[in-house]
Order: structure tokens, then sequence, then C-alpha cells
């Protein structure tokens, strides 16, 4: 087995590096992309057909490079989202008064034409700490859907006029 593998890196290796190039657009993510395609072929080495080995070197560094992408993407969300989710918080904590009539008044703008389900989904999630399965099982939604309504009211807030000077 370790022979092969070591056959198809040396005939395969720059195609598979190339890429994970073209898709990550980064020489380290690259090479650590393709060390785990390599990974990968050791680990299902006894489940993959080897007939057309280019073509199932060029699926598998896809589809990891893919998940490389999804998963940097799936960060930065986080990123946006502490960003939005202490917005919120900012506003769930106003005291004095002209500050709580503006909360208020954006709270209702918020909420507006929106089902009331997505305003239980923002207090469990935002407020009372709940984690995206739990308002999901909570609520006999998906995780999808939940974090579907909670970007849409995250996104609505931005738009929502005056809510910078929160």
């Amino acid at each position: 087995m370790n022979k092969k593998i070591t056959i198809l890196y040396e005939k395969y290796g720059a195609m598979v590096y190339r890429r994970c190039y073209s898709l990550l657009g980064d020489d380290a993510l690259a090479s650590d992309a393709t060390q785990d395609v390599f990974v990968a072929l050791v680990d299902k080495f006894d489940q993959l057909s080897f007939s057309t080995p280019s073509s199932l070197l060029y699926r598998i560094a896809t589809n990891i490079c893919l998940n490389k992408i999804r998963s940097r993407q799936r960060e930065q969300n986080v990123i946006q989202a502490d960003t939005d989710d202490d917005l919120l918080e900012r506003i769930a904590n106003l005291e004095d008064l002209e500050n709580e009539r503006f909360f208020k008044q954006l709270v209702s703008k918020l909420f507006q034409q929106e089902p009331v389900s997505s305003k239980t989904i923002a207090v469990m999630h935002l407020l009372d700490g709940f984690t995206l399965q739990e308002v999901a099982d909570e609520l006999k939604m998906s995780v999808s859907g939940v974090r579907k309504r909670l970007r849409k009211l995250k996104s609505k807030l931005k738009e929502l006029e005056g809510f910078e000077h929160v």
C-alpha cells in the first residue's frame, strides 16, 4: 500500500498541488490540502478504485479544498456574528430613558413583519445563550433554518436607519 501511495505522490503530487492552489489561492493552504489528499488515500485505500488515479486524486483534492473554503467562511461568519451579537448585546443593555425609547422603536421595526418564532429564536440564542442546535430542537426546526432566521434579523438590523447611533 505505501509503495503505491508513494508512486501516486511522485506521479500526481504536483497536479494535486496545482488543483489545491487554484482553489485556495495560498501556498501554505495548498500544501496542507495536498498532504490531506494523500492522507485520505491512506485512510480509504481499501475502499477506493485506482482505475483512473488522476481523476480520483483531482476529485479528492477538490472536495478537500471545498471543505477548507467552507470552514474558512464559517470562521469568518462566526467573527462577523460576534460583531453583530455585540451590537445586539449593547442594545439589550441600554439603560437611560432616551436609549430605552430608541431600543423599543428599533426592536419594533426589527420584528415588524417577522414571524413570532424569529423573536423567540433571537431571544433564546442571543440573550438566553442557547446553542443553534438547542434552539432548533426546541422549536422543531433545522439548525440551518435557525441560522437563516438569525442572519435575516442581523441583516435587517443593519439596514434600519440610525442603528449606528446606539
